[in-house]
């Protein structure tokens, strides 16, 4: 991540925190009490549940420190400026030209986007070509060989 901001919305930012929390609080016991039980079976060398709980301590240490990581980079995203135009953070109601049919995002980075929650990365296909747009813009959205246009319907922040 080499000190790359990571944006985030407050709540974004308040769920990393908690899920942090959580893995320090909790997973952590859990883990290490599933090592001690192995370690009690005896013999390491050969002792399967001892090596499976090593690697989940490494792989929920590597997770924590991610977290940490995009924890101290957080950048709070500012909703600041014209409501009239799509920025970080907008909830945007987009409409498929083709299919007639409205879908609504919201705007948020790419370490806070979960588009079954409708949040769609900055980064994104559909979150780099509105943003910046108005509503009533047109906007082609390239998604592998396939185009999608979209109007820009709503926007509120």
């Amino acid at each position: 991540m080499a000190n790359k901001s990571v944006l985030l919305t407050e709540a974004g930012l308040k769920k990393l925190q908690d899920k942090l929390d959580h893995l320090k609080s909790v997973r952590r016991i859990e883990v290490a009490d599933r090592l001690k039980a192995a370690i009690a079976l005896g013999d390491l060398s050969e002792n399967s549940e001892y090596d499976d709980a090593k690697n989940e301590q490494a792989f929920l240490e590597g997770e924590i420190a991610e977290l940490e990581e995009s924890i101290r980079h957080a950048k709070i995203i500012e909703v600041n400026g014209d409501a009239d135009v799509v920025a970080m953070g907008s909830k945007i109601v987009l409409k498929d030209l083709e299919f007639n049919e409205t879908e609504s995002y919201q705007l948020v980075g790419s370490t806070e986007a979960d588009p079954d929650e409708g949040k769609i990365s900055n980064e994104s296909p559909v979150g780099s070509a509105i943003i910046g747009k108005s509503v009533g813009d047109v906007v082609e959205v390239h998604v592998g060989e396939n185009v999608i246009n979209y109007e820009i319907v709503e926007i509120t922040h």
